[in-house]
């Protein structure tokens, strides 16, 4: 079975930002459960609005705005465990906390408190598929692997507000109209493009494009046909390093992988 680690070709350590659509959250805790059973200390925060973990995802919680409190919290529980999630405040009337500026991720991160800094950096609102607004992702400068998720199960729906977020951004990006079927080579045309789920990502960061919810045969096939045209497209000069299949809420999480560096 290829772990996630295995299947991001994940190095030593780093900051990774998690965008687009269709399973981020679930995508970061069970990355970060991963990573900390090996015994590495890993912080799970947001450059924008996550909801409050469950226990399952993570036991820990710091809310601060402070770096010097979170910190000095965090020192103290990593003596016990190896996964924390911070986060600035709590969003009482919706459930959520609010995150921390790309600038504390970075304060975070010079403080090699932590092995790995896992971020939620781009909302979608429940949505299998999206299309950034003109002020996110919220990627921090520090970011070394950027992950844009893409879900499946937006294939084939129509284009509308019920399963893209910010359709009518998705919408100008990729040519279709609205109430027309998602094609995959729109959700290709949305991940490429330079204002699409990769917009703001670090010129020298890794960039992986993870299928998800390929949990069911036509999810599946519509994945592989999405990575065969996008290894078609990297013989033009795609920026795009690393093609992942997956299923983030079921085991094995990665099915397969495709290194692009090597196509």
């Amino acid at each position: 079975m290829v772990t996630l680690r295995e299947g991001l070709k994940l190095g030593e350590g780093g900051v990774i930002s998690l965008v687009g659509a269709g399973g981020k959250t679930s995508l970061m805790f069970k990355l970060a459960r991963e990573l900390a059973m090996a015994g590495e200390p890993v912080l799970t925060t947001t450059t924008t609005k996550i909801y409050e973990p469950l226990p399952e995802q993570s036991a820990n919680l710091i809310l601060s705005g402070s770096v010097a409190r979170i910190l000095a919290m965090a020192q103290k529980a990593l003596k016990n465990h190896h996964h924390i999630t911070a986060a600035a405040e709590k969003l009482s009337d919706q459930g959520k906390l609010r995150g921390f500026t790309p600038k504390v991720v970075q304060e975070i991160w010079n403080s090699h408190l932590f092995r790995w800094i896992l971020v939620e950096a781009d909302g979608a609102a429940g949505r299998p598929l999206k299309a950034p607004a003109e002020h996110e992702p919220v990627i921090p400068a520090c970011t070394s692997q950027v992950v844009g998720i893409v879900g499946l199960n937006g294939a084939g729906q129509p284009l509308n507000d019920q399963s893209v977020f910010r359709h009518e951004r998705f919408i100008q990006l990729s040519g279709l109209a609205h109430g027309s079927q998602v094609s995959e080579a729109a959700i290709i045309a949305v991940l490429v493009h330079e204002e699409g789920i990769f917009k703001n990502a670090p010129a020298d960061a890794v960039r992986i494009a993870f299928c998800n919810q390929a949990d069911v045969p036509q999810n599946l096939a519509a994945g592989q046909r999405i990575v065969r045209a996008l290894i078609q497209r990297k013989k033009t000069g795609l920026n795009l390093n690393r093609i992942v299949i997956g299923q983030t809420l079921f085991d094995p999480p990665i099915i397969e992988v495709y290194d692009l560096n090597l196509a």
